[in-house]
């Protein structure tokens, strides 16, 4: 199985969908080579996310990551909050397939982007290059890693195929043979 149960269960079952109509922070990130798109809301109150809430446009995965990474943040300090990491999103659904990795990429930039947001907004300084501007720079890394993890995919997948076509000519040559031998030894 391709999916773990977390997996399954938070993108038929996604937490914190919708928006927040007075968010105090709104951040959108999207891929456009996947088609993900992802706006994440939060409302702060006490220097903790008081509320989060999230809409997404895309696959299962991108679902289910953007739904964990409501659940990982909710109640937080924000400054908890932003330290979020992608792995964390994968380790908290009990794994992603490799290729669909970019999508806790995107989840943990939202949460980000959402944040700067909030900085923003409030005139609240930060580190400027611990945040994504929404078309990550990031993302490209990481989409870069995953053609590598495509190419080394579809490699082995080819050579697990040649032999089972290798093995499948052989067990094929061996019955004619026997077949042939069994009609010669009947005549």
């Amino acid at each position: 199985m391709l999916y773990s149960e977390k997996v399954m269960d938070h993108f038929r079952n996604p937490r914190n969908v919708g928006e927040i109509k007075d968010a105090d922070g709104i951040g959108e990130v999207g891929n456009a080579k996947c088609g993900d798109i992802m706006r994440m809301y939060i409302k702060v109150k006490d220097n903790k996310i008081a509320d989060v809430k999230f809409m997404t446009f895309g696959c299962g995965s991108a679902i289910a990551t953007s739904s964990m990474a409501t659940e990982l943040i909710k109640g937080k300090p924000i400054e908890e909050a932003v330290k979020l990491t992608n792995q964390a999103v994968v380790e908290a659904l009990d794994g992603l397939p490799a290729y669909k990795l970019h999508c806790s990429v995107l989840a943990e930039e939202a949460v980000k982007a959402a944040v700067k947001d909030y900085y923003d907004k409030h005139n609240i300084s930060y580190d400027k290059d611990k945040y994504c501007a929404g078309d990550c720079a990031c993302l490209v890394e990481h989409e870069h890693a995953l053609e590598k993890a495509k190419k080394t995919a579809t490699k082995s997948a080819t050579r697990k195929t040649t032999k089972q076509t290798k093995a499948t000519k052989t067990a094929t040559k061996n019955k004619a043979k026997s077949t042939a031998k069994k009609v010669q030894h009947k005549k």
